[in-house]
């Protein structure tokens, strides 16, 4: 039965240096990614939040039309039933 390789595998301090820095680097880039995609979500909220105040106000504004329509209908009708009674 043989042991481990005595040479085996050796990293020095400069090499492990260095990896730690190029972690340190990509996880920067991650934050900025990160910090980036929330301000677009919040940019996103404000304009989800505007879209529901504008078609709140369209549904406000919208009510009066049909009860428009209704009283015209029913003006007309008494107009022709008038006209009907008067002759």
């Amino acid at each position: 039965m043989t042991g481990p390789d005595p040479a085996g595998v050796f990293i020095s301090s400069a090499q492990m240096y260095q990896e730690v820095r190029d972690l340190a680097q990509t996880v920067g880039r991650i934050e900025s990614k990160v910090d980036s995609f929330l301000d677009e979500a919040k940019d996103i909220r404000s304009d989800v939040q505007d879209h529901e105040l504008r078609i709140r106000t369209l549904e406000r504004a919208r009510w009066p039309l049909p009860t428009i329509g209704v009283l015209a209908g029913v003006a007309g009708a008494a107009t022709g039933a008038v006209a009907l009674f008067v002759r």
